[in-house]
């Protein structure tokens, strides 16, 4: 039995619903900037008459929004969201459905060890990610540059893309591993996506208040924060360093989980 073409097949149309969504996002986004730089309006202009709080939850930050690419970096904390979303989710499900659709006991009566069938899931989550990720990165080159006037825009995006990804592991397994740990497979994508939005609002508060600039740490939404991989010093090592632990301790961790524990067959 094939695991890994059979999560392929089970996983492809939620995968190309997630891919028109993404396109769409960002078709749409880009389509506002054009009208707003035909219109001749001043958008810093406006900006500049809103609060500093209201700019930091919306994620406008120092972005400059007459700049294709400044406005692409407030739309990528979007595209990262639900690229993290899908990843958790998808990390989630594809370890819990087997109990949660009762198929579990078909599964495991196959010749097959648990370890093959985690490798299997993993990596065809794995394949999903980086095709949603490809999708993202070739919509943002040809819809930025379309609005770009010359500048340039693919080096820019590749780095955003490589941030992204990134985090879509993070957040692959941190699914994996809660599903693999739970005994309540239907919850196991609720918790994941608890943890997002956690960890997506501490990172909005940080932009609210400085003093908080040392929880930093605790989300990866600030390791790769769009004003610093465009403007400042793109990526920094600790935190690429941080991310490689943390994703090999939740793959180890997935592992361990699903070996352990007793399936609900």
């Amino acid at each position: 039995m094939n695991v890994f073409k059979r999560e392929i097949r089970a996983n492809r149309k939620a995968l190309v619903i997630w891919c028109i969504g993404v396109f769409l996002l960002i078709a749409s986004s880009m389509g506002k900037y054009a009208g707003l730089s035909a219109s001749g309006q001043s958008i810093n202009d406006l900006l500049t008459q809103m609060p500093q709080s209201l700019k930091a939850i919306m994620g406008l930050g120092t972005f400059d929004l007459t700049t294709a690419v400044g406005y692409y970096g407030v739309l990528f904390i979007y595209l990262v969201m639900m690229a993290s979303i899908h990843a958790a989710m998808l990390g989630a499900s594809i370890i819990s459905k087997e109990e949660r659709d009762k198929t579990a006991e078909f599964l495991f009566t196959k010749p097959i060890s648990r370890n093959k069938i985690i490798s299997s899931k993993l990596l065809a989550a794995f394949v999903n990610i980086v095709i949603f990720n490809l999708v993202t990165y070739l919509s943002s080159i040809l819809l930025v540059q379309q609005s770009s006037k010359g500048e340039g825009v693919v080096g820019i995006i590749s780095t955003l893309m490589a941030g992204m990804f990134i985090l879509q592991l993070l957040f692959l397994f941190t699914g994996s591993a809660i599903a693999a740990k739970s005994k309540q497979p239907k919850s196991a994508p609720t918790y994941a996506a608890g943890i997002i939005l956690f960890m997506f609002m501490l990172s909005q508060a940080i932009d609210l208040d400085n003093r908080l600039e040392l929880l930093r740490f605790l989300t990866p939404f600030k390791y790769y924060d769009a004003k610093n991989l465009i403007y400042e010093q793109g990526f920094e090592s600790m935190y690429v360093l941080i991310s490689v632990g943390i994703i090999a301790l939740l793959i180890k961790a997935t592992y361990a989980f699903y070996e352990s524990r007793d399936l609900d067959i």
